[in-house]
């Protein structure tokens, strides 16, 4: 449906010659997202790119910049991108068309590791070729990124006359995928990796393990899968690994895995029932209050702490996937430790009534398995359950924090505060503004909530983190809100998550774009302007055109207004705006 559409704006957009403008409406001209830091057009203009046009490293040979220039250059000279609303600006063919990007990149070393430096700066000159410098082969990516959005029409129309310089706020940008509680094929996976990248977010964080299913196929132990996962169509061989990872590192996207433990194991169990307490067990058993659950949804099983067995297959498991995944950071989980599931085992029962706790089980088990991941080469990254929990809880003293990192997921600042008041670095994905999952209602069956004759409303709806969380939630939020600046200096950035309860392929784009678009120019660029007010009303217009765009490149985002709103700038704010 949206063909003639853009039809009609071929036809309008071909014609465009119009006077310049003023500097203080050169945002209006051209829609780059997310937002580079510095972006100089004094007078806003565009000219022809060449039938011909190439991009260019002289000397320099690198295999993922390669790729990433052969992928550009195809997405150049095919996209044709045509605005929604036609660019104000002076289009001129008294210059030469633009005939060449050239890329210098200074350290072709350097490896896709966190921190790693992504700046770059792009000149597009009125005459001559453009240039792309770049200290890192990522940064460059980032920099094509940024061209790729400055060109369009057909025939294809280049910005000129401009200069931006570039870099991101936060070196952790990322999106979480669970594909444990349903599964996604690879290519699901890659075109996912694929958006993460060309929204210059560099974490592909992928949850692969949990109590519903084990579907990455571990080389030591086979049986986790073949036992653990959906079906053999329906599990992660390491050919796909390896496959998933390099296509990460062509688009300079990081893969994070998470093989989460000693909760949230019960998929285990159909391989090692042994070493599961709690095993498929209703998960709240009739008659018990909810501090006595056995799990906090369907889905029970946890490792058992006291088995030395449990140690055995585990370090099997975390060498493999080290071996799997080059990423240095290995992520191991420790969320939602029940203690109904632990005490349900009769060891561990003599365990507590001899005077032991919830929280030294914890600590056995941490001190058993986090110096090994260490031993890796490996920062291990755990949600911040292990040190916040109520009830099962390690010392500080058992997780240096130079080799420890801490996810928050509840209570958005406050939580944040205290992992980094305590030395940690923090990942942040406050559940309050970045679960995409939140306010798509419950998932468990014969619930009675929704008996209600007099009030089309229950509450939540019976979805735990409703509502539902917009792009403009997730765009206003400041991760480093109350923080002292060492405090902020601990907070390497943020990530979106998908949880899969109610998701699956055939939802998985639109769930996640674009709302995780909203994330990335924050940490990219922040959400305020040059005077420190929210741009969240001139973001709006821009993420319409980015989602646009997103969809021309096969990724399904949602839309955020109706192509009316587009059409007629202003008449759907909330507020008119002055004349």
């Amino acid at each position: 449906m949206l063909l003639p559409f853009f039809n009609s704006i071929l036809i309008i957009s071909t014609g465009l010659a119009v006077l310049s403008v003023p500097i203080s409406t050169v945002e209006s001209t051209i829609q780059v997202w997310p937002k580079p830091r510095t972006f100089s057009w004094p007078q806003p203009q565009a000219t022809l790119l060449s039938p011909t046009f190439t991009i260019s490293t002289p000397n320099q040979i690198h295999l993922h910049l390669s790729s990433a220039i052969k992928r550009y250059l195809n997405l150049i000279q095919t996209e044709h991108h045509i605005p929604l609303v036609p660019p104000t600006l002076n289009f001129t063919t008294s210059t030469p068309p633009l005939q060449t990007l050239l890329v210098s990149v200074s350290d072709l070393t350097a490896p896709l590791h966190h921190n790693v430096n992504e700046s770059y700066t792009l000149t597009i000159p009125t005459w001559g070729p453009a240039n792309l410098t770049a200290e890192t082969v990522w940064g460059a990516m980032r920099g094509l990124e940024t061209f790729s959005q400055l060109v369009w029409g057909d025939p294809l129309r280049v910005a000129v006359g401009l200069f931006i310089w570039d870099a991101p706020l936060f070196a952790h940008r990322g999106v979480l995928l669970d594909t444990s509680r349903n599964y996604y094929p690879v290519e699901d996976i890659l075109r996912t990796i694929g958006a993460i990248s060309v929204n210059k977010m560099n974490v592909f964080h992928w949850h692969i393990t949990d109590s519903h299913s084990f579907p990455l196929l571990v080389p030591s132990e086979p049986d986790l899968a073949a036992k653990g996962s959906y079906g053999p169509d329906m599990l992660y061989t390491p050919y796909d690994v390896n496959r998933i990872v390099q296509f990460g590192l062509e688009h300079g996207v990081r893969v994070v895995p998470e093989i989460d433990t000693p909760a949230h194991t019960g998929s285990w169990a159909e391989a090692y029932p042994d070493i599961i307490t709690c095993a498929n067990m209703f998960w709240w058993p009739a008659g018990s209050k909810w501090e006595d659950r056995l799990a906090s949804e369907p889905g029970t099983g946890q490792l058992n702490p006291l088995n030395p067995k449990t140690y055995e297959v585990l370090k099997r498991v975390i060498n493999d996937v080290a071996t799997l995944f080059p990423e240095p950071f290995y992520h191991a989980g420790a969320d939602e430790i029940i203690p109904g599931c632990w005490k349900a085992d009769p060891a561990i029962q003599s365990f507590l009534s001899n005077g032991g706790t919830l929280s030294q089980l914890l600590e056995i088990f941490v001190n058993s398995t986090f110096p090994y991941i260490v031993s890796l080469n490996r920062t291990v990254v755990y949600w911040e359950d292990v040190i916040l929990d109520a009830n099962n809880k390690v010392s500080t003293t058992a997780l240096p924090p130079e080799h420890t990192i801490l996810q928050t997921w509840n209570n958005g600042h406050n939580n944040t505060k205290k992992i980094v008041s305590s030395g940690y670095r923090a990942i942040v994905s406050s559940a309050d503004f970045y679960y995409l999952d939140c306010g798509h209602g419950g998932f468990v069956g014969n619930d009675s909530q929704y008996d209600n004759q007099t009030s089309g409303t229950s509450g939540n709806g019976g979805s735990w983190c409703a509502p539902f969380k917009t792009w403009q939630t997730i765009y206003d939020y400041d991760i480093t809100y109350g923080l002292s600046k060492e405090e902020a200096n601990l907070v390497l950035g943020g990530e979106v998550a998908l949880w899969s309860e109610q998701a699956d392929p055939t939802v998985l784009d639109a769930r996640i774009w674009p709302r995780a678009s909203a994330m990335a120019e924050t940490l990219w660029s922040g959400n305020r302007d040059e005077t420190g007010k929210k741009r969240y009303a001139e973001a709006t217009d821009r993420l319409n055109e980015w989602r646009y765009r997103m969809v021309r490149r096969g990724i399904g985002a949602e839309p955020i207004q109706p192509l009316w709103c587009i059409r007629n700038p202003g008449m759907c704010n909330t507020v008119q705006s002055a004349a």
